[in-house]
C-alpha cells in the first residue's frame, strides 16, 4: 500500500507516474470506505483525486498556495497533508472539518463554505507575494458551477487587467467535448505556452509594422486573421479575452497528460487558465450514476451504495416543496426561484409539475434576489427558495432592490439555525439580525411543519411587501396537517402553555425546548408560560405590553445570534415603551462561530437546552419574589 507511506506532500515527489496512478486508486478506495461511516462530500472529492495528486507532486505546499473554491473538494488535499489518520472524525464534533480550515493545517491557506471566492483571494495573495518580493506559485481551483457566480468574473476581470503570474484551474465536471476539438486544443495549448513561439510572434509583428506605408495595415490584418482563427478553434476564447492564456481542455483523470499540461502552464507569463475535465464520483459506480445524491452523502453501505436513511417524519424542506405545489395549483402568479439548489430546496417535484414556473439561476444569489424583484414588479409572486447562509450573499439586493421598493417577494429560508456537520460556514444564525433591521420586511418562523404550511399560505396572500419564512434543517414533528390552508394574522403570537411564574418567548424549534423546560419546572411548582413568538417582525406588541404589566420575568429563546436578534428586538421594544425594571434574559447563539458537529452538540455548546432554560428561570425567581 502506497497510501500508508504518504504523511506529507513531499512523500509524493519520490513516486513514479505509475505509482502515482496506483496511489489514485488507493485514495479513492480510502475515501469510499471512510465516508461510508461519516458521510460527507463524496462525489466532488472522487473527481479531483488525480488533480490533487498532480498539484502536490509538482508544487511545494504551503509555500506554493492552493486555493480551493468552496473547499468541499479538499479531502484528498487533507489526506496528503498529514490528516489521514483523522478521517474517522470527519465532520464530527471537534473533529476534522469537511471544508478547508486555516486553523487545522498550514497547508489550508484559504477557507470558504461559499462558492466563487477563490479567484479574488488568489489575486490578493499574488499581489501580496509581488509586493514582498517572493516568487511562490498561486493556484486557484474553481469548479464550473462556482464560475457562474458574478464574483468570479469580477476577479477574472481584475486578474486579466493586472497580468499577475498565477494559475486558475477550472475543474469542469459537467461539460463534455467533441473528440476532434480536444486534439486541437491540446496542440494550441502547447504552441501558446512555448516561449520561442511567443517571441517569434512578437518579432514578426514588429517587423511587419516597420514596412513603410503598408506595415501597420498588414499587421492589423494579420491580427484580425489570428483572432478569427482563435474564435473558430478555441472554445476558451472568453478567458483569452479576459487576459488569460487558456490551456485545455485536458482529461483530469489522465495523470501523465495532466502533469504535462500543468508543466506547460508554468512556461506562461501572466495569468493562465487550465481547463480540466473531471467526472464527479469517479471510481465509485453509485456516485458516478447520481452525482447529485452523492454530493453530500449520508453514511452508506459500500457494497450496495445504499444510503442509511434517517428515521423520522418528512423534513421541513419537503413540506415546503409539497405545499408550494399546492399553492401554485391555485395561483398562477407563483414562480419558484433557486440559486443552484433545486434538490436541496425541495423543488424537484415543483419543477416537474411547473417547468415554466421554476427558475434555477445558478450560483448567483445576488442576481436571484433582483430577478425576483423584477418578477414582483410585474405582479408575479416569486418565491426565493434559498439556504439562510447563502442568502447572506444577496444582502444589498434585499435592501436596495426589494425592501426599498417594497416589492412582494417571498423568501423561503431553509437551513435556518444550526445545520450540524457542515459547520460554521453553513449555519443560518444571522438572518434574523440582518433581516429584521430592514424596513418593510415581515419575518416569521413556524413551531412545526403544519404551521409552516399556513405561513406559506400567509406569504402568498400577503400583498403589502416582502415577507420571509425561515425553517430549520430538520425533520418535522409529525403533527397532524390542517386542511384547508389558512392565513395567520400578521404580527400575532400564541400562548402554547399558560403560566404565571415567568414567560419564555420562543422561536421555531426552540419551542420544543421551552415546553420541555416547562414540564421540569412544573415539578418544582413553577409555571412557565410558553409563547410561540412566530412573528419575529412585526412582534406581537399587545402581548408584550400585557406581559410587562404582569411584571413577569422574561426569557427569549432563539437559535440565532444574540447580537441584533429576536431578543434584541424585545429589548428595543421595551426600551422604546419606557418599560424599565423588567427582568429579561436573552438566550441564543453567542458572538463566536460555532464549529461542526451534530445540532444537539451545537445547542449543548451554546446552552440552548431545556436544562439551561430551567436554570435561568430559577435564577430569576428569587429576584422576582424579593421585588414583590
Amino acid at each position: 500500500m502506497l497510501l500508508e507511506h504518504i504523511n506529507q506532500p513531499q512523500d509524493l515527489k519520490h513516486l513514479t507516474i505509475e505509482q502515482l496512478e496506483l496511489l489514485a486508486e488507493e485514495t479513492r478506495q480510502f475515501l469510499v470506505e471512510k465516508l461510508s461511516l461519516t458521510g460527507g462530500h463524496l462525489s466532488s472529492n472522487l473527481g479531483v483525486v488525480e488533480l490533487t495528486i498532480a498539484l502536490h507532486y509538482l508544487y511545494n505546499s504551503p509555500v506554493d498556495k492552493f486555493i480551493f473554491d468552496v473547499g468541499h473538494q479538499s479531502y484528498v488535499h487533507k489526506m496528503f497533508t498529514g490528516r489521514m489518520n483523522q478521517f474517522d472524525t470527519l465532520r464530527k464534533y471537534q473533529g476534522l472539518c469537511g471544508f478547508v480550515k486555516r486553523s487545522e493545517s498550514e497547508h489550508d491557506v484559504w477557507e470558504a463554505g461559499h462558492s466563487s471566492t477563490s479567484l479574488s483571494a488568489a489575486m490578493g495573495m499574488a499581489v501580496a507575494r509581488d509586493l514582498k518580493g517572493e516568487d511562490n506559485k498561486i493556484i486557484a481551483v474553481i469548479g464550473d458551477g462556482a464560475l457562474t457566480g458574478g464574483m468570479a468574473f469580477e476577479a477574472m476581470n481584475h486578474i486579466g487587467h493586472e497580468k499577475k503570474n498565477m494559475m486558475v484551474i477550472l475543474n469542469d465536471n459537467e461539460m463534455s467535448i467533441a473528440p476532434n476539438v480536444g486534439a486541437m486544443h491540446n496542440y494550441l495549448g502547447k504552441i501558446r505556452s512555448d516561449k520561442h513561439y511567443v517571441k517569434a510572434k512578437e518579432e514578426v509583428e514588429y517587423l511587419l509594422k516597420k514596412i513603410p506605408a503598408i506595415g501597420g495595415t498588414l499587421a492589423k490584418t494579420m491580427e484580425k486573421l489570428k483572432d478569427s482563427l482563435k474564435y473558430m478553434l478555441v472554445s476558451g476564447v472568453i478567458f483569452e479575452e479576459l487576459g488569460f492564456t487558456y490551456l485545455g481542455p485536458v482529461d483530469g483523470h489522465n495523470l501523465p497528460l495532466l502533469l504535462e499540461t500543468l508543466k506547460q502552464a508554468e512556461k506562461v507569463e501572466g495569468p493562465v487558465m487550465v481547463h480540466v475535465l473531471t467526472l464527479k464520483g469517479k471510481g465509485y459506480l453509485p456516485a458516478e450514476a447520481d452525482s447529485f445524491a452523492w454530493h453530500g452523502a449520508r453514511p452508506y453501505k459500500v457494497e450496495s451504495g445504499k444510503m442509511l436513511k434517517a428515521v423520522g417524519h418528512p423534513m421541513y424542506t419537503d413540506v415546503f416543496g409539497n405545499t408550494l405545489i399546492e399553492l401554485a395549483e391555485q395561483d398562477s402568479r407563483i414562480i419558484a426561484v433557486t440559486p443552484a439548489m433545486p434538490g436541496g430546496s425541495g423543488l424537484l417535484k415543483f419543477a416537474a409539475q411547473f417547468p415554466n414556473r421554476m427558475v434555477d439561476v445558478g450560483i448567483a444569489e445576488q442576481h436571484a434576489a433582483t430577478f425576483c424583484a423584477g418578477l414582483a414588479s410585474e405582479g408575479m409572486k416569486p418565491v426565493f427558495a434559498v439556504y439562510s447562509t447563502f442568502l447572506q450573499r444577496a444582502y444589498d439586493q434585499i435592501v436596495h432592490d426589494i425592501c426599498r421598493a417594497n416589492l412582494n417577494v417571498i423568501f423561503a429560508i431553509d437551513r435556518a439555525g444550526f445545520v450540524g456537520e457542515d459547520g460554521e460556514t453553513h449555519h443560518g444564525v444571522y438572518d434574523i439580525a440582518y433581516l429584521r433591521s430592514i424596513p418593510n420586511m415581515v419575518l416569521m418562523m413556524p413551531k412545526d411543519e403544519n404551521e409552516l404550511r399556513h405561513m406559506l399560505k400567509t406569504s402568498v396572500d400577503y400583498d403589502e411587501g416582502p415577507i420571509a419564512v425561515r425553517y430549520p434543517r430538520t425533520n418535522g414533528l409529525g403533527v397532524p396537517m390542517d386542511e384547508p390552508l389558512k392565513s395567520i394574522p400578521i404580527g400575532t403570537w400564541e400562548v402554547l402553555r399558560p403560566g404565571d411564574s415567568a414567560v419564555v418567548l420562543a422561536v421555531g424549534p426552540m419551542i420544543g425546548i421551552a415546553l420541555e423546560a416547562a414540564e421540569q419546572l412544573n415539578k418544582d411548582g413553577l409555571q412557565l408560560r410558553v409563547v410561540n413568538a412566530r412573528f419575529i417582525k412585526p412582534m406581537d406588541e399587545a402581548m408584550l405590553l400585557q406581559i410587562s404589566k404582569e411584571n413577569l420575568p422574561i426569557i427569549t429563546l432563539e437559535e440565532g445570534t444574540t447580537l441584533g436578534g429576536f431578543g434584541s428586538g424585545v429589548l428595543e421594544f421595551y426600551a422604546n415603551q419606557n418599560r424599565h425594571g423588567l427582568q429579561i434574559k436573552i438566550l441564543g447563539v453567542p458572538d463566536y462561530f460555532v464549529e461542526h458537529g451534530s445540532v444537539k452538540e451545537q445547542r449543548q455548546e451554546v446552552g440552548l437546552t431545556a436544562e439551561r432554560l430551567v436554570s435561568e428561570v430559577k435564577a430569576l425567581m428569587p429576584r422576582k419574589r424579593q421585588h414583590a
